[in-house]
């Protein structure tokens, strides 16, 4: 079951405009009808998208707000069909063998989830039904709204190289001739697999409609991770840790046995003792950061549908959460020669475990950007979670010159210097003074008003005892940086 346009479905987006909605990586994740109309697709870059359609209105998708809106959704589903997977907020997988017995066929079983999901959501919603997950996938994309494929060899024969979801893969293909998935399963395995890797092997499998590989040696079963809460866990805030802890224990614990998770289960026990259960799938292993990802959503929507309660939810918060691999897969992956994944993920071990003890806030990283101070140049964020959106196009007057101070203090302290005809010639550190050999500037700052921060003149000093960047302000001189 998938919606097309579920990151738009929101009170934002334009209701009688092209509207799209992308991603982290800037590749449209949804559209509307008129956008669709216009030309744009799935998986097409943002500036290509706006190009083909310059009155497209561009969304950012917020996956956690779009997975509280879908749980709805995944409730009434499941009332229908036991042991669902999401993929995505809008993409539900769900096994059906089962269900197409008890209910009489595929065609009533289909209808009958047709009806619940329109009444909770109402149209805009596809349903393709297949053998494979992969199938399934292709055929609701080309449902309308509804696709069931009686034969899934023939169908994939008949899909383009570019269902595959690589754009570079697919050019080469047609490059060499091959524009069908038919046509790439007539290929050897073995010629796939030597001049295109692990991707061509993959690609060769899909063509096949086969969406695992088979589990060459037997995965210990018991790889597990639980964390329990006393008091309930009912901050979101809380909430992200703790699933980012726990991802981390369950990949490293799978990897020590070269194997990493497709599906996994996560379990929420309530205060009040009732137990809410959710798989997640993937079609590449999940590592760390995506399955943190998944958990995070899952919690946030389990809690929010409770707090306004919109849904059968946690209620009174979680005093137990479980998260059990539910499909691993041993086929690993070939490192580059100079990576060292061992060491990577010792280090990440290390990140989380400092943030325990020392707080979120406790652990930053860096990232660069636009400004004219090298305090302004620098944005701080949380270690583990997304870098935010800089601006580093701007011409920037009056910004300081390469290279960077090494040390930049929080707040500029009172240095003395000695002026003589406004040329800097002495500076005091500590209880001597030190002559300067070279110096450059003034480079006005004409400050921000709308602040009550007024103007100020920058100059860079040489000195026998080091380099400073210095802040000439209401006639004192302040130290803005050290330079190394």
């Amino acid at each position: 079951m998938w919606y097309p346009d579920w990151p738009l479905r929101r009170p934002d987006a334009p209701p009688d405009s092209p509207a799209q909605a992308v991603g982290e990586d800037n590749r449209v994740l949804a559209v509307n009808a008129l956008a669709a109309d216009a030309g744009i697709s799935h998986g097409m870059r943002r500036g290509e998208a706006e190009a083909t359609c310059p009155t497209v209105i561009t969304i950012a998708s917020d996956p956690a707000i779009e997975a509280v809106r879908f749980e709805p959704v995944a409730q009434a589903i499941e009332e229908l069909i036991p042991a669902i997977e999401l993929a995505a907020p809008g993409l539900v997988f769900a096994p059906v063998a089962g269900a197409v017995k008890y209910y009489g066929g595929e065609a009533a079983l289909v209808d009958l989830v047709a009806k619940e999901i329109d009444r909770v959501t109402g149209p805009g919603f596809k349903i393709g039904l297949a053998a494979g997950p992969f199938a399934a996938q292709r055929a609701a994309e080309l449902a309308a709204p509804v696709y069931i494929v009686e034969d899934d060899a023939a169908f994939l024969a008949s899909l383009d190289v570019a269902a595959l979801g690589s754009e570079e893969l697919a050019a080469t293909f047609r490059w060499l001739g091959i524009t069908t998935l038919g046509a790439l399963a007539e290929l050897p395995r073995d010629a796939l697999t030597t001049r295109f890797g692990p991707l061509g092997t993959q690609a060769h499998r899909l063509a096949h409609g086969l969406d695992r590989a088979p589990q060459n040696r037997v995965i210990p079963p018991d790889l597990d991770v639980e964390e329990r809460f006393s008091p309930p866990l009912e901050n979101l805030e809380q909430a992200s840790f703790i699933a980012r802890a726990m991802a981390n224990r369950l990949v490293t614990g799978l990897r020590s046995h070269g194997a990493a998770p497709h599906r996994v289960e996560v379990t929420a026990e309530a205060a009040d003792g009732t137990t809410r259960v959710r798989t997640w799938r993937n079609r590449d292993p999940f590592d760390e950061a995506s399955l943190a990802e998944r958990v995070r959503w899952q919690l946030n929507a389990w809690l929010d549908s409770a707090r306004f309660r919109s849904g059968p939810g946690i209620r009174g918060g979680v005093v137990r959460l479980h998260i059990a691999p539910a499909d691993v897969s041993d086929r690993g992956r070939q490192l580059a020669l100079t990576q060292d994944a061992r060491s990577v993920a010792e280090a990440e071990r290390a990140f989380i475990q400092t943030q325990a003890i020392v707080g979120l806030d406790g652990v930053v990283q860096a990232r660069p950007k636009g400004g004219r101070t090298p305090g302004e140049r620098v944005a701080w964020y949380r270690w583990g979670e997304p870098p935010p959106e800089v601006a580093d196009d701007a011409p920037w007057p009056g910004r300081i010159p390469d290279p960077t101070p090494t040390l930049v203090p929080a707040e500029a302290p009172i240095l003395e210097v000695e002026w003589d005809g406004g040329m800097p010639t002495r500076v005091r550190l500590g209880s001597r003074w030190v002559e300067v050999v070279s110096w450059a500037g003034p480079w006005r700052d004409i400050g921000r008003w709308w602040e009550g921060v007024g103007p100020c003149d920058r100059y860079q000093l040489v000195t026998s005892a080091g380099a400073f960047l210095c802040e000439v302000r209401d006639g004192k001189t302040y130290l803005a940086g050290v330079y190394d």
